[in-house]
Parts: structure tokens; sequence; C-alpha cells
């Protein structure tokens, strides 16, 4: 048995990653960073660039200077936070949402026919994938309580 595990999920996610930016750039004239932003605050609701600089594991500068290009492009909607201070409240716009629908699904199509060329049962790949997440989030919480 190869004891390389964490070093080949590593080098599998850095490839899937660059070839999500190929795709995505190509496809949609987006970077897969901003579309991971957009994802974000999608799942998270209406969030904060705090709360999204967080998610993304980058600094809120970064967040700011995303959030203005991404609010540019008319996918998402930047508003000061209501009780006040520096804070900033996101949510994607409909020309946000229908981006992350129709990218999400596009990249979720090839996901499973990569995983299917493989020969991993995709279904069995899915579910052993979120219970790994899930214990490394349960881990994660443990460690920070």
């Amino acid at each position: 048995m190869d004891r390389n595990l964490s070093f080949n999920l590593h080098v599998l996610t850095a490839r899937l990653d660059r070839a999500a930016d190929r795709i995505l750039r190509a496809e949609h004239n987006i970077s897969y960073s901003r579309f991971l932003a957009l994802t974000l605050v999608g799942e998270l609701g209406a969030s904060t660039q705090r709360a999204l600089a967080e998610s993304l594991g980058v600094t809120e500068p970064s967040v700011s200077r995303m959030t203005a290009i991404l609010a540019t492009e008319g996918f998402l909607d930047v508003q000061p936070d209501p009780a006040g201070g520096h804070r900033r409240q996101l949510s994607l716009t409909d020309k946000g949402k229908q981006l992350v629908a129709s990218v999400q699904q596009g990249l979720e199509e090839r996901m499973a026919a990569l995983v299917a060329h493989s020969g991993v049962p995709y279904a069995e790949y899915a579910e052993h994938t979120a219970r790994l997440l899930s214990t490394f989030d349960r881990a994660e919480r443990e460690r920070t309580e």
C-alpha cells in the first residue's frame, strides 16, 4: 500500500484547482478563485468579507479587492453592514447565482466523468470524500473549542 496519501491528496487537489481554473477562464472568463468566492457567498448566504476571507484562507484586503471586482462585473452585491463599522455584507446578484449554478453543474459533470474514467465508483468516492471532510470539520471545531 502506498503511504503517500497526504502528498497524493495535495497533488490531486492542486491539479484539480488548475484544471478548474483553465476551464473557467476559457469558458466563463472568470478565475477559479473568484468562482470559489461566489460559491462560498452563495452557500454562506448574506456573508461578510471577513467570513469570506476566513473561508478562502486569504486576507481581508485580498477579499476586499476581489469583491470589488466581482461587484463591478455584476456578480456580487456589496453593501455596508447595517450594524455599522467597516464590515460589508455580501450577496450574489441574479447574474452571480446563474453563473454559480451553471458552472457548478458543468464542473460536477466533468468531475463525474473523470472519476468514472478512473474506474472508481462515483457514489463511493463522493461518500468517502464527504466523510473525510466531515471528520476534518469536526476535528477543527474540537481543536478551537
